[in-house]
């Protein structure tokens, strides 16, 4: 397998779905992001949202979930030859938008994309590798992207 198959370069992968409810939405926001409309049905539905919707970080933390539990998943299955790569940390994110709100009750699916990958010059057995984050709802309407980068050890790879 070469490293690009493993990072899944050119791919896009869906990692995962997940039926946002309403006492979920509500505890994140109480927690993290407490706005009216994602605390108080009723105010929720008065606001420009119309409804009570998942916090834009609660969308972002269930994508997160599911691409750290894909990740973990490729390791064990790895087939490759040596030791399989190592994701480490990252460097940030870019280029995040919410583009619709997600309500109470819609299942959303989760997907990613191998952009590309860089060898790092000041970390010898390392690259840089950047995705591509998406969340899309039952219609097929996307309500979330944003760019990601994240260190990933490969050893001496040479592919």
């Amino acid at each position: 397998m070469t490293l690009d198959e493993f990072l899944g370069i050119g791919v896009t992968k869906t990692i995962g779905a997940h039926t946002f409810q309403a006492g979920e939405i509500k505890a994140f926001a109480a927690k993290y992001d407490p706005q009216p409309f994602h605390l108080d049905e009723e105010a929720a539905r008065r606001s420009v949202l119309g409804g009570l919707c998942a916090s834009g970080w609660h969308t972002a933390s269930m994508f997160m979930r599911f691409d750290a539990l894909d990740r973990m998943a490729a390791m064990k299955g790895w087939q490759g030859a040596g030791p399989a790569p190592e994701f480490g940390p990252s460097p940030g994110f870019r280029n995040l938008k919410w583009l619709k709100p997600v309500y109470a009750g819609q299942t959303i699916t989760f997907a990613r994309t191998g952009l590309s990958h860089r060898p790092l010059a000041s970390r010898p057995g390392w690259v840089m590798f950047s995705i591509r984050g998406e969340a899309f709802d039952p219609g097929g309407d996307k309500v979330f992207e944003f760019e990601n980068a994240m260190l990933v050890k490969v050893g001496d790879r040479k592919d």
